[in-house]
């Protein structure tokens, strides 16, 4: 079974695993099993309450329980640039024009810019290369916005990613080697590192206050604005069926796009809905397509917990898990869950009741 949590200490070994089979350019998940032993820190803190609410890091951990392993990763900062400066570039024009010349001329730019200041951030996605395939992607990424639902008051209104910019395989990136390797007198790993680090009060000191003109960059630094790393394209997708859309906001080393949504506007959170739970001792088979799963989740803060179950399971007004379930849930019968679609197009949860006929139930429990 494949379980959501928090992220724990002894995860460190299997993340760094992962981390260093990422490849470069995966700026919040360094191979650097100092950093990551940090971030596992801070999100035990977070989650027990030990830190302030804006300077929370909830990172979540996909377990494979029968191998006892830790399998994929996936966060929400739930305030960016409270403490350091966040940074991006916005697209924009620059309009010039001569009414005597008859010339008329639209010039794209790049301007600094701190417009996520105060949003919370989805982030840190990563899943083991062997677990990818069966809607295991789409419950990393999904989990986060069934734990934001819950717990709306911890998180801004509006929620960003901010995805991975195109690089080749040594890391090189086409936007930094064209402008940023101008203004920082280091290479972009390092970079790029720092700013994970958050070390970011460089870019203020050495980047350009005035708008770049993107006409003076070569094609290859243009071509990749607002485009993502080939390995980033499935988690865009995924993002995109959520209901998330580019904001017009690029990664300031390479160019990756910020795309962003309102949290009641999500699709894991509009189709969401909470009903009782029924224990049971009947045997279920819970090996069936992502398309007739849905995502159960525990609505605890501390000890949040999440995985999926067949459609069939959910009924008006309960749901019924078998033992095995509850007890990866910590559930027991007559307490309340948050349930969701795992998969676009799949049926929607609320429109069966106990029998498998149509209906109309409280889509908010």
């Amino acid at each position: 079974m494949l379980v959501v949590r928090p992220l724990h200490t002894t995860d460190l070994d299997d993340l760094y695993t992962m981390t260093r089979s990422a490849g470069k350019g995966l700026t919040t998940l360094p191979a650097d099993r100092e950093l990551l032993q940090r971030k596992i820190d801070r999100a035990a803190d977070s989650f027990s309450e030990r830190c302030k609410p804006e300077a929370a890091l909830y990172l979540f951990a996909l377990e494979d329980t029968d191998a006892r392993k830790m399998v994929g990763i996936s966060g929400i900062e739930a305030r960016v640039g409270l403490d350091e400066v966040f940074y991006n570039y916005r697209l924009s024009l620059i309009v010039n024009a001569s009414r005597e010349l008859g010339v008329h001329v639209r010039t794209p730019t790049l301007h600094l810019s701190n417009d996520m200041t105060g949003t919370s951030e989805i982030c840190s996605l990563l899943l083991a290369d062997d677990y990818k395939g069966g809607g295991n992607g789409l419950l990393l990424s999904r989990s986060r916005f069934m734990f934001l639902d819950d717990f709306r008051d911890l998180f801004s209104e509006k929620v960003f990613a901010e995805m991975r910019g195109v690089s080749d395989p040594d890391g090189q990136s086409p936007l930094w080697n064209a402008l940023g390797s101008k203004f920082f007198d280091m290479e972009y790993a390092e970079a790029d590192r720092l700013s994970g680090l958050g070390n970011k009060s460089f870019i203020a000191e050495l980047m350009p206050q005035y708008p770049i003109y993107l006409s003076l960059l070569p094609d290859s630094a243009r071509s990749v604005i607002g485009k993502v790393h080939e390995n980033t394209r499935p988690a865009l997708k995924m993002l995109k069926a959520e209901g998330f859309n580019f904001n017009g906001l690029v990664d300031i080393f390479d160019g990756g796009p910020v795309v962003e949504a309102f949290v009641n506007t999500i699709r894991t959170v509009r189709d969401s809905l909470n009903r009782q739970v029924v224990v049971s001792s009947k045997p279920v088979n819970l090996d069936v397509p992502a398309e007739q799963r849905v995502m159960i989740s525990n609505r605890s803060f501390s000890d949040f917990r999440l995985t999926t179950i067949p459609m069939s399971c959910v009924g008006l007004n309960t749901v019924s898990i078998p033992r095995e379930v509850a007890d990866e849930l910590r559930l027991e019968s007559g307490e309340m869950v948050r349930l969701a679609p795992l998969k676009d197009g799949g049926l929607s949860p609320i429109h069966y009741d106990e029998a498998g006929t149509s209906s109309d139930g409280n889509a908010r429990g």
